[in-house]
């Protein structure tokens, strides 16, 4: 079966006798694509990494009993995670063991500081509602009465300038997927233009024996369409492999930030749709600058 803008038949390859896929435009359109799916693929990752940080922390808390001596710290880090235990709108309390404090600092005091005389912070974490952390004062003075060394550190707050900047960055890969769309229709327009200059007593001819400007416009929009179709195939297997080992190299980094950079097969979908998404816009702007100059000539 023939689709009517990437196929053509024998009369129309001898009205363009030059090659398929000739001349610079393929590779131009290839380069443009795969910076295009580059950045589409960035601001997935970065899209999708910050809504996994916002989730999973965005309304946690870790209580810190900042406490010198060591039996009025574990006193007060149990009294104050019965008190989170029983308020509403807090759950998973979690009062984080010594070990897992002194693996954390290890790389800073020496293994089993705690143990050694160095005051170390008990923490408990715990995760909040909406609701509940809205009002983070309240649940502050509650924790305060029972546990005086007791300091809230809001997960949120430290996030916030993280977050903005990861969605700063996400909106600058979408504008540069706006730019290259732009740069892709230009270079069409300069390529249907030298189209023009290149086949011009064919299309005076053609004029003369009737055909319509729909039709002679058609026959080069064909040759665009297959261009920028082999341009984009082209450029998305650049990406898409580009991509596969960036994955591996952020994988072995180990990096829970990082790691939140990932892809969901839905986000594969669309970046494979781009290449079909580019010929078409090809395939239009080759369409109506043609259509337009065509006009002109007459």
């Amino acid at each position: 079966m023939n689709l009517p803008f990437f196929s053509a038949s024998q009369a129309d390859r001898r009205l363009l006798t030059e090659g398929r896929l000739a001349g610079p435009m393929p590779w131009v359109i290839a380069i443009m694509m795969f910076m295009t799916v580059l950045s589409a693929a960035g601001g997935i990752g970065l899209n999708h990494a910050a809504r996994n940080l916002t989730t999973g922390l965005s309304n946690r808390i870790t209580v810190q009993i900042v406490e010198a001596n060591p039996d009025e710290r574990a006193v007060q880090a149990r009294l104050a995670a019965e008190q989170l235990r029983d308020l509403p709108g807090v759950s998973n309390v979690r009062r984080v063991p010594d070990e897992e404090i002194d693996a954390l600092l290890e790389p800073y005091i020496g293994a089993n500081g705690s143990q050694e005389g160095i005051p170390v912070p008990a923490l408990i974490d715990a995760d909040l509602t909406d609701a509940a952390h809205a009002d983070l004062d309240a649940i502050e003075a509650v924790v305060g009465d029972v546990a005086p060394s007791a300091r809230i550190d809001d997960h949120a707050q430290f996030l916030a300038p993280l977050t903005g900047l990861i969605g700063t960055l996400t909106w600058l890969a979408f504008a540069v997927v706006i730019l290259t769309a732009s740069a892709l229709a230009a270079a069409v327009i300069l390529a249907v233009r030298s189209a023009l200059n290149t086949h011009g007593a064919t299309i005076e001819v053609l004029h003369l024996m009737g055909a319509t400007d729909a039709q002679i416009a058609r026959l080069f929009q064909r040759r665009i369409a297959l261009d920028a179709l082999f341009g984009g195939i082209v450029g998305f297997l650049a990406a898409a492999i580009v991509i596969l080992l960036l994955g591996q190299r952020i994988s072995a980094v180990g990096s829970d930030l990082l790691g939140g950079i990932s892809f969901p097969w839905t986000a594969w979908i669309l970046l494979a749709l781009l290449p079909l998404a580019g010929a078409g816009l090809a395939t239009l702007v080759a369409r109506y600058t043609m259509v337009g100059a065509l006009r002109k000539m007459l």
